[in-house]
């Protein structure tokens, strides 16, 4: 397998305490690194600790918001990571969601389309050096230069969650970033974006023996996920509307515990990682051999396995 990525930082486990995990990836088999970008840290802090502790790693953040910070802020920081990780980094941006950027930090959410298309446009000239000057659909930018642009401008992927998005990265960008999704997805996104552009998708993996366990706590996460518009017209295309259509009913009435209870198993099956470790494994390899370039694994606490207990056993090298 040519790449195994790891989410970072790890839940329940504080970044500062990330240093020997961290170093320990590449000799387990791990190839990246990816961050985050909802509630907790920022995108960008965890990968800067990530180029020193372990030099060898890809690293890439899946996602920064387009809106959350100004189009030169966004070149400065991935000019910044670019430079501590020379030929190791990869821009991942998106939209994110109306959650993240209207309700959290009151910034309307307006043509996400337009807004991914005009900032990777934007990228791709300021990090290759390029003064830019322009008026953009959604945003302009006068004269803005990088005071030291990357040796190596950074590859530039897409969180891509349905067509118009993954047609988007297959013509401009240098691949795509998703999650939520089966084995069997990963053909229906690849029939979208191709089989020339790198995938990349965070898994979540929840490495017990316990389904009972795995599945209460994917069912937290799902009708989290699953009722933000993005992710639920994601699922509609996938073809789960219906198997979702109770849990979204359910959420929009106020009925939280009704909502968890009409998510079916085999809907938490499809979407959650779960089993010994040798099945994870496994199962994520499912992934791959459906067009997945680099599964990310999002390590969900279960099983009583610590952070780095459950790092080794996940690791491809576990084999």
């Amino acid at each position: 397998m040519s790449r195994w990525g790891l989410t970072v930082p790890m839940t329940g486990l504080p970044l500062a305490g990330h240093r020997e995990i961290v170093e320990s990836l590449p000799g387990l088999g791990y190839t990246d690194a990816w961050s985050a970008e909802t509630n907790g840290t920022d995108a960008f802090t965890p990968l800067a600790l990530a180029s020193q502790w372990a030099p060898e790693l890809r690293l890439g953040p899946a996602i920064v918001p387009v809106y959350t910070r100004g189009p030169a802020l966004l070149a400065q920081q991935a000019a910044t990571l670019a430079d501590l990780a020379p030929g190791r980094f990869v821009m991942g941006i998106g939209t994110s969601s109306d959650t993240i950027v209207q309700r959290w930090n009151g910034i309307p959410f307006d043509e996400p389309y337009r807004r991914v298309r005009d900032t990777l446009r934007f990228l791709r000239r300021a990090l290759a050096g390029e003064k830019v000057k322009e008026d953009y659909d959604t945003f302009s930018v006068k004269g803005f230069k990088l005071e030291t642009p990357p040796a190596s401008p950074p590859p530039i992927v897409l969180a891509a969650l349905r067509p118009g998005m993954l047609r988007l990265a297959a013509r401009e960008a240098d691949g795509a970033i998703t999650n939520w999704l089966a084995p069997k997805d990963v053909r229906t996104v690849r029939g979208e974006l191709g089989d020339d552009k790198e995938l990349i998708a965070r898994l979540f993996v929840c490495p017990t023996d316990d389904a009972e366990e795995a599945r209460a706590i994917g069912r937290w996460m799902i009708a989290a996920y699953m009722t933000v518009p993005v992710y639920r017209a994601f699922h509609e295309w996938l073809g789960r509307g219906e198997a979702l259509r109770p849990m979204n009913e359910a959420w929009a009435a106020g009925d939280r515990r009704k909502a968890l209870e009409a998510i079916p198993d085999e809907v938490v099956d499809d979407l959650v990682v779960h089993g010994s470790p040798e099945a994870c494994r496994a199962r994520v390899r499912e992934y791959v051999d459906s067009g997945l370039t680099t599964p990310v694994l999002a390590v969900v606490p279960g099983g009583n396995l610590s952070p780095a207990e459950a790092v080794r056993a996940l690791a491809p090298n576990a084999d």
